[in-house]
């Protein structure tokens, strides 16, 4: 193997095989010296070891509309040290890029598989990370991915409530309400071993938007904004909590959603 073949980034499937124990000795131990020796492939391992979203069982309706056929083809013709798949019926990490990937080919994947996420940070602030991950998480997302979820109050006040309790801020519909914006779905996620609540709507126009909310004690911090995998991005935080706004919406009409929700938000 040559030095620039051993400097090589590895790519996010291989990484996250790592993580799964699905490499063999020789790979394994590749990556290994790769995560020590070379700050890239840390970084990237870092940041991909910390997101703890569930990728597979949020797009599991959409992966079972790919075609049977193909999809079992192309998820065989992935390697693995072993030759066999996993027995227990679950979808590993790795085997839910290889579902994306072949959903892709078929023309019913969401909007883009995972890639590398860009570092773009204007300013120091409670963890840019965190908007990456779900930044990666909501590109994914189609209209089809929430147009079909239940939106009555009761449904609504039942997950606010839980997803509320989780982070430590009372939610309700009024709470979160966004002007000509559809409420679907209020779900709690985990990122670097704290609760992430993710407020999911389809806006008429644009598509899936999201407001998300993340314990923190970084302190209070005035609205700014950046661009996340083609999505514009509202973000704040008070003296408990980090917030993000992101949607396809222009960066004003985002902007003035956010407005319209962070004073219920940080009251």
């Amino acid at each position: 193997m040559t030095q620039n073949e051993d400097r090589q980034m590895p790519s996010d499937e291989l990484l996250v095989a790592f993580m799964d124990g699905e490499l063999g000795s020789p790979e394994r131990e590749h990556i290994e010296k790769l995560i020590e020796t070379d700050e890239r492939v840390a970084e990237r391992f870092d940041f991909l070891s910390r997101s703890n979203l569930p990728f597979g069982e949020a797009f599991q309706p959409l992966l079972d509309k790919a075609p049977a056929a193909r999809l079992d083809a192309m998820l065989a013709a992935i390697p693995t040290t072993s030759g066999r798949r996993q027995a227990s019926g679950g979808m590993s990490r790795r085997s839910f890029f290889a579902a994306a990937a072949a959903c892709l080919v078929a023309g019913i994947a969401v909007d883009q598989t995972i890639s590398r996420v860009g570092r773009e940070i204007s300013r120091p602030d409670e963890g840019s990370d965190w908007r990456a991950v779900v930044a990666e998480y909501l590109a994914l997302y189609t209209t089809d991915t929430l147009s079909a979820l239940p939106n009555d109050r009761n449904t609504q006040m039942a997950q606010l409530a839980e997803v509320g309790f989780k982070v430590g801020l009372p939610l309700s519909p009024e709470t979160v309400a966004l002007p000509g914006v559809d409420f679907r779905r209020a779900q709690i996620l985990e990122y670097d071993n704290r609760p992430l609540a993710q407020i999911a709507y389809l806006d008429p126009e644009t598509g899936p938007m999201a407001l998300c909310i993340i314990p923190s004690d970084k302190g209070a911090a005035a609205p700014d904004m950046e661009r996340r995998r083609g999505m514009n991005v509202v973000y704040w935080s008070n003296a408990t909590h980090a917030f993000m706004l992101i949607g396809h919406d222009s960066a004003d009409r985002m902007k003035e959603l956010a407005d319209s929700v962070r004073g219920r938000l940080t009251a």
